[in-house]
């Protein structure tokens, strides 16, 4: 992530601007691209503003809330899937998000038994054919 331009810079920039020279110049001259000209020109008309919008500090936690309940639920029910969990929870957010505040907290859910097994059943099935290729030779 880059660092925000400038107050001085861009009051410069728009300075530029308001004398007369075009975008494309003006973004040349200062070595910025053509849309933040654009955008800073516009943000000036609409907001009389020219500062960066502030930038957040990380991820928002959209389950903090939660977690006790969550907690909880993996203790309640330890091989509940994560639909399950969402379900349960009554909270609209994605699988991953989920995911991620399990794993923050150290928890951890069922896994898919079926894949299981159909992984199993693959890797006994290429041994298998292994053993025959080896003996072939």
């Amino acid at each position: 992530m880059t660092a925000s331009i400038s107050v001085d810079l861009r009051k410069r920039i728009l300075k530029a601007c308001d004398s007369g020279l075009g975008t494309q110049a003006v973004a040349t001259r200062f070595e910025v691209s053509t849309s933040f000209v654009r955008k800073l020109k516009q943000r000036r008309r609409e907001t009389g503003r020219i500062e960066a919008f502030p930038r957040r500090s990380g991820p928002k936690p959209k389950l903090k809330a939660h977690e006790e309940a969550l907690r909880g639920l993996i203790h309640a029910q330890p091989d509940a899937t994560l639909e399950e969990l969402r379900e349960r929870l009554g909270v609209e957010v994605e699988l991953s998000t989920l995911w991620y505040t399990l794993d923050r907290l150290g928890l951890t859910v069922k896994k898919n038994p079926a894949r299981q097994r159909a992984t199993a059943r693959r890797r006994s099935g290429r041994s298998q054919r292994m053993d025959r290729v080896s003996a072939d030779t």
